[in-house]
């Protein structure tokens, strides 16, 4: 049974005295509950989204080849956890991705779960055109904050990757489906090294302009920090995009993952990516950790009282599996160590 976790208001930081308490940690307030199956639409104050993104960015770039039977249990397992949003496949050319050559089989398969959003990656109206033979209803668009990212990669400036997606985005409007348009290198790139936070404001203006209905800034190569993810968070609320159209995808490649969590918070975001295990992450720093975890940031949440309708235990189990699968060790903090059961001391969900 998913955890009801108790509402926290994550304070933005103190403008008040030094010796004031009020800057030093989160005002907690009482206690709302709220059902773990509550739906995917409600973004409230007191409540953070998990945005999962294992299926698809955590398995992306695996070169063992994964069964499709496997996928299709993991994600059963992710729904088990109460996860509600979870990014499954994506549909670009299989000659690209391998690993995701499936996708038309995995939709089909797939145990559609009400109350559970399955988006999928389409890069252009030949992957639009599957997704709807796929009965998909949920889309994902990329472009990045850096030219010379989406030209090494997509062999397109920013502006022509968004051009391409109109269409696409068009299109699934007139579906009525969800929209969400990620920004890549938001914080630095690997080409063209630090990106200024107008740049990746800018992109993100342009997707709601195409009709997105949300912006998730990536941290592609994990170099964020703190004090970036503040200032990106207020340039773009500066620029007119609400709190509630913004997500953030953190790599933990420099072990910064977690404090970008806390600081985005702050700032008053509330919904984020991870990946189950950590899997996915950055091609760029081979052997770093990858993705934030799932289960990392769900201890945090819940060990400051945010509520998110997600079990940690159920989480583990998922990591584990897919970590198991990929024939690798179970690399997160919390997969290595468990929770924590504050009555007892003792370590919980280890297996």
């Amino acid at each position: 049974m998913a955890r009801r976790s108790a509402a926290t208001h994550f304070a933005p930081p103190s403008t008040s005295s030094p010796g004031s308490r009020s800057g030093s940690r989160p005002s907690i307030e009482p206690p709302i509950h709220r059902s773990a199956d509550q739906t995917v639409s409600a973004v409230t104050a007191d409540r953070v989204r998990i945005y999962e993104v294992g299926p698809r960015d955590g398995l992306q770039n695996e070169a063992r080849p994964i069964p499709l039977a496997t996928k299709l249990r993991y994600l059963e397992l992710l729904a088990d956890a109460g996860l509600r949003e979870i990014e499954a496949t994506s549909f670009v050319a299989p000659s690209a991705i391998p690993q995701l050559a499936d996708a038309d089989q995995l939709m089909a398969a797939l145990p559609r779960r009400a109350g559970i959003r399955y988006p999928v990656l389409v890069p252009n109206m030949r992957g639009m055109a599957r997704a709807e033979a796929a009965a998909a209803d949920a889309i994902a668009v990329f472009t990045a904050a850096s030219d010379a990212f989406t030209t090494r990669n997509i062999r397109m400036t920013i502006s022509e990757s968004l051009d391409s997606f109109a269409p696409v985005l068009a299109r699934a409007g007139e579906l009525g489906w969800w929209r969400r348009g990620y920004v890549s290198t938001a914080f630095g790139c690997p080409y063209s090294g630090a990106v200024e936070p107008a740049a990746a404001v800018a992109a993100a203006l342009r997707l709601l302009e195409l009709g997105v209905d949300e912006v998730c800034f990536g941290d592609t190569i994990g170099v964020g920090v703190p004090p970036q993810v503040r200032e990106l968070t207020a340039r773009a609320v500066g620029a007119g995009i609400a709190e509630s159209q913004i997500a953030y995808h953190f790599h933990d490649t420099r072990g910064t993952a977690l404090a970008n969590v806390a600081a985005a918070l702050s700032a008053g975001i509330r919904t984020f990516d991870a990946s189950t295990g950590g899997t996915g992450g950055c091609p760029y720093a081979p052997g770093a950790a990858g993705n934030l975890a799932t289960e990392d940031l769900v201890y945090l949440l819940d060990a400051i009282e945010i509520e998110h309708g997600v079990a940690l235990d159920g989480v583990l189990v998922a990591a584990r599996f897919i970590a198991e699968s990929l024939g690798k060790p179970l690399a997160s903090k919390v997969g290595q160590a468990g929770g924590w059961d504050r009555a007892t001391g003792a370590a919980t969900g280890r297996g």
